[in-house]
């Protein structure tokens, strides 16, 4: 019986998702396509997570797409877009999950991998890691949301010259880049680092922490009363939650907060 291609945990209120195709560098298969979709699906719908660590088993985050399955040339133009839209049926959950998301990167996160780590909103990384937009190598433009992702991130002039050269970054040239968050040095550090900054979240409100991802992915194609107007809404629904009443309590008692990331 094979491995299945997507393994998720949950451990102390954080969600493990991880990549297991470590024979073909986790590269995105048909199969390991639905198993993604269904574990972002489980991870964003259960209330006890309140961060989500996305890896790759065996010393590789995600080679990309799978070639063995580009190779056959029965499949028509059509088809391919049904292929493509089903990936942004459930991609989009991932990158609007309304809880942090840390992309624990060891070895290559080339085409979609490079996606699926952008993705995040934090990229922790081996001094191994490699981030690749690799698709101009075979003539396809960047997809699974690469194309939206990356400039935001790095600037679209930048964003333009890793997508025109499909050139490798290596992982401190992705840290100044602003791609990455932290570096460590090996595989067990960057366990260790992935889980140390998810439970950091543990005591954070994840509502609050939800909303304001919601609103700031948004932040690019929405105009200044657009923003103001969700802004609105969600700050009336933060101030009558139940942490900020006993946020307010604390205060008041002179108790420390529940979260408060500097004293941590």
């Amino acid at each position: 019986m094979s491995a299945p291609p997507v393994l998720t945990s949950i451990a102390d209120g954080i969600g493990t998702i991880t990549l297991n195709r470590p024979q073909a560098r986790n590269a995105l298969s048909q199969d390991m396509r639905p198993a993604l979709a269904a574990a972002v699906t489980q991870m964003r719908d259960d209330a006890g997570v309140h961060a989500v660590i996305l890896t790759g088993a065996g010393g590789a985050f995600c080679s990309g797409g799978d070639i063995s399955a580009m190779l056959d040339t029965s499949r028509t133009g059509l088809a391919f877009r049904k292929g493509m839209r089903e990936l942004h049926q459930w991609f989009p959950e991932l990158v609007n999950m309304e809880k942090p998301v840390i992309a624990a990167v060891d070895g290559p996160a080339f085409g979609a991998g490079l996606s699926l780590a952008l993705a995040a909103d934090f990229i922790v990384a081996t001094r191994r890691a490699r981030f690749c937009a690799v698709f101009g190598r075979i003539g396809l433009v960047p997809d699974l949301g690469a194309l939206h992702l990356l400039p935001r991130i790095v600037g679209l002039q930048k964003a333009k010259e890793l997508v025109f050269t499909a050139r490798t970054v290596e992982v401190e040239e992705a840290k100044q880049l602003g791609m990455v968050y932290d570096i460590v040095e090996d595989g067990t550090a960057l366990t260790q680092a992935a889980q140390a900054l998810a439970r950091r979240f543990g005591d954070a409100s994840t509502a609050a922490i939800g909303m304001a991802k919601t609103i700031m992915n948004q932040s690019f194609e929405s105009d200044a009363r657009t923003l103001a107007e969700m802004e609105s809404y969600a700050q009336a629904m933060a101030r009558g939650s139940d942490y900020h009443h006993d946020a307010i309590r604390r205060f008041k008692a002179k108790e420390p907060l529940r979260f408060d990331w500097d004293r941590q």
